[in-house]
């Protein structure tokens, strides 16, 4: 039977063994190396200003490649180039309407994240 010594604290399970005084919690549930793989990509494909720019303009309404070069002061061709990478992300599908195709984005979660990056980094040079 091995004694105590006098150095021996006890440590309350409810707390942290690394932060005393502070609440354990459950750890975040573990989530697949595919999932966390296609998180990455997901955010790579947002991490460029023209398309967080082209994500914020889609958040107000959808929009035609025009109506972006107009609103964002970008060559047509880099509007298009960076469509096909958030279209090819799965962040916004087209729609043609004519001659012209309508871009939105695919749901609401993405400009959120944008949306939260941009406030993020607003609130933090105020």
């Amino acid at each position: 039977m091995l004694e105590e010594s006098a150095t021996d604290v006890s440590v309350d399970p409810a707390t942290s063994e690394h932060s005393p005084g502070r609440r354990a919690t459950e750890p975040a549930p573990a989530r697949s190396p595919a999932t966390l793989t296609a998180a990455g990509d997901l955010l790579r494909a947002l991490a460029a200003p023209v398309r967080i720019s082209i994500v914020l303009q889609l958040r107000e309404s959808d929009r035609c490649v025009h109506e972006l070069v107009d609103a964002l002061g970008v060559a047509q061709p880099l509007i298009s180039q960076h469509l096909r990478v958030l279209k090819s992300a799965g962040v916004v599908y087209g729609e043609r309407h004519g001659r012209e195709v309508v871009y939105r984005l695919v749901d609401e979660h993405l400009s959120h994240i944008v949306v939260d990056a941009v406030t993020h980094v607003e609130e933090a040079h105020a």
